[in-house]
């Protein structure tokens, strides 16, 4: 995709509030539904492994920089391809697991988790914490992945498209995380890009469903997508 060609990267035309209505009210639902479940994951994680339970990371979301109507209503000084919020995760790494390495892209076997992280993000529970996320308004429930402020400069640097995902809100799932693995090169970020992209321009409330249904029989499968 050539640079210019970003300008034909529209968000399909959906109600603002009405999809952060459904997103937040499905989300909250979602908390009080599971919240045993969330008690006893964060039991398990404190009984076997030294460390917070939960783990808040800065990430990139939502640019509104991009469409001049928005750009009013963003504040940031510097342009970090979008605002930057505190997600939430259980955690799964080892404490202090990149403090040699840096910000790194997660990958499957990776030495840096723990035996019950392992368990956790094989079926996605780590994720679970993401849906207060989506309550805040940080996020959707579908998006693409938000991805750490240092590797969103690098990646934008490198592809130019890259920049065009953050046009909606990112999302605990999305067509690039349920169509493929986790990345291991540029290609396969570029592969996720297309995907991305492809959803930013039909998102509607019938793709989502379809992604969130999709979502389940990939996690079970054991389809590493995120």
């Amino acid at each position: 995709m050539r640079r210019e060609d970003l300008d034909d990267v529209i968000p399909a035309e959906r109600s603002e509030r009405l999809n952060r209505f459904v997103n937040a009210t499905l989300a909250g639902a979602a908390l009080l539904l599971i919240a045993p479940i969330l008690v006893l994951i964060a039991i398990a994680i404190r009984l076997t492994s030294r460390g917070p339970i939960i783990y808040a990371q800065a990430r990139v979301g939502l640019d509104r920089r991009w469409r001049d109507t928005l750009a009013l209503r963003d504040r940031r000084s510097e342009d970090l391809g979008g605002q930057v919020f505190t997600i939430f995760k259980f955690r799964t790494m080892r404490v202090d697991a990149e403090r040699f390495s840096g910000a790194v892209w997660a990958q499957e076997n990776d030495p840096r988790v723990t035996t019950l992280g392992r368990y956790l993000r094989q079926f996605r529970l780590d994720e679970l914490p993401q849906l207060w996320n989506i309550v805040r308004g940080d996020m959707n429930i579908v998006g693409p992945r938000p991805e750490r402020p240092s590797i969103v400069a690098r990646l934008r640097e490198m592809i130019p498209e890259y920049r065009a995902r953050h046009r909606v809100k990112p999302g605990l799932t999305g067509l690039a995380q349920i169509n493929q693995h986790y990345d291991q090169n540029l290609d396969d970020v570029r592969g996720k890009i297309r995907w991305d992209l492809e959803y930013i321009r039909t998102q509607s409330l019938w793709l989502d469903i379809m992604i969130m249904l999709k979502t389940v029989p990939s996690v079970l499968l054991k389809f590493r997508g995120w």
